[in-house]
């Protein structure tokens, strides 16, 4: 079972209870360690992309955290995007102009990295007749609805989420692995 699959089985715990026999704060604490050095934003992927859709928590809508995610998550795309002058800023309309792409390629992204699948077949990657899908052949990744230059830096800010949420999980299932 992977770090993952632990984090959530944490979360949808009946008990938190820790003792010879339960373990379900282990990977919360594991999580939280390893967020000091990350600004909270590992365990926060995990939180969205995992944890807010468990079926046992249908009366809850896991909201909370995403809201938090988007707002954390437009932060850091925006410094990113000024730090490696995505576009050039001379004039206020520019400044204007940036923050707009700036938040298009945070909401993208996010957007695409957590539910980047095809909608035409729903990420099978085939058709119901087992033919490769015409829309995303065959790989089961939808597609951006941006192009150019917005389009790589959506893909830029992807791979960033997934990165971030592979170290987090790394460092997190160290500490575990440890016992602290």
């Amino acid at each position: 079972m992977g770090f993952a699959d632990q984090y959530v089985w944490s979360l949808n715990a009946g008990t938190l209870q820790d003792d010879e026999a339960h373990h379900a704060t282990e990977p919360l604490f594991a999580a939280a360690v390893a967020d000091i050095s990350d600004a909270e934003l590992g365990s926060l992927l995990s939180r969205v992309k995992f944890g807010d859709g468990s079926i046992s928590k249908l009366y809850e809508s896991g909201t909370q955290n995403l809201a938090g995610l988007i707002r954390l998550w437009r932060t850091v795309v925006r410094r990113k995007g000024v730090e490696l002058k995505w576009v050039r800023m001379t004039a206020a309309w520019d400044v204007q102009a940036a923050c707009a792409l700036f938040d298009r390629v945070a909401d993208q992204s996010l957007a695409y990295w957590l539910d980047g699948r095809c909608g035409v077949c729903n990420g099978a990657a085939q058709t119901p007749e087992r033919r490769l899908c015409p829309c995303c052949k065959g790989s089961g990744r939808g597609e951006l609805p941006s192009g150019g230059l917005e389009r790589e830096k959506v893909l830029d800010m992807v791979a960033e989420l997934e990165d971030q949420l592979l170290s987090h999980n790394s460092r997190a299932a160290t500490r575990l692995r440890s016992n602290f």
